[in-house]
């Protein structure tokens, strides 16, 4: 059994332990043991079942066996876990046990999927990823690192979403599209052509409605 330790304790964390827990009753490989998180107002209690044990900084003095980084901000997530894997640590993978993933697939570490996410063959998923509630990931997909693909979420076959990318809930990305690095897709929006980087989009068909800087992600 490895001890997991989540970092971070808000709702999207939650999910996580959820996530693990669920897998544990299954597998009882990685299990949970509670939450690192700097927000004052939660220091000392229970969450889902298990015990926020302090700050962020403290992870180097609680036992653990591998870490998982569980902050919904992808700029966010993708600094703690640069951080993190700089200094050498271990990440586990979140997956559900109510989910369909193809044999081939390839995930990297750090990436969480949630209940009811669909990954067909040939598709390769970066590290440090949220899959989350029942998204469809069609073949030869690619997603790289630090994504965030929101619930509900229908990637076509030959898709490509660039680092640090949020594709909103609801989102239709049209087979063989591009979707850039860093964007932000909006809910419900229909890609049916490539989408810059930097850039946000919405509507049916999904239209650029702003620009936005390098740092500003």
């Amino acid at each position: 059994m490895q001890r997991v330790l989540i970092l971070g304790a808000g709702g999207h964390a939650q999910v996580v332990a959820n996530i693990l827990l669920r897998a544990y009753e299954i597998h009882e490989h990685d299990y949970p043991i509670g939450y690192l998180d700097d927000n004052p107002d939660l220091q000392d209690q229970t969450l889902f079942g298990l015990p926020i044990l302090g700050k962020m900084a403290d992870f180097g003095h609680i036992d653990n066996d591998a870490l998982i980084v569980a902050i919904g901000d992808n700029h966010s997530r993708q600094n703690l876990f640069d951080q993190l894997q700089k200094q050498g640590k271990r990440f586990v993978i979140a997956c559900h046990p109510v989910t369909v993933i193809a044999p081939d697939v390839r995930i990297g570490p750090g990436t969480v999927i949630g209940a009811g996410v669909v990954i067909n063959p040939g598709s390769v998923i970066g590290c440090n990823v949220i899959l989350n509630t029942s998204c469809t990931v069609d073949h030869h997909t690619l997603i790289a690192d630090h994504v965030h693909i929101a619930p509900g979420v229908h990637l076509g076959g030959n898709v490509e979403i660039g680092e640090g990318t949020l594709v909103g809930i609801g989102a239709t990305v049209m087979p063989n599209c591009r979707v850039g690095s860093w964007s932000t897709v909006g809910a419900g929006a229909l890609i049916h052509r490539d989408v810059a980087n930097h850039v946000v989009v919405f509507g049916v068909p999904a239209q650029v409605i702003r620009h936005t800087n390098a740092d500003e992600h």
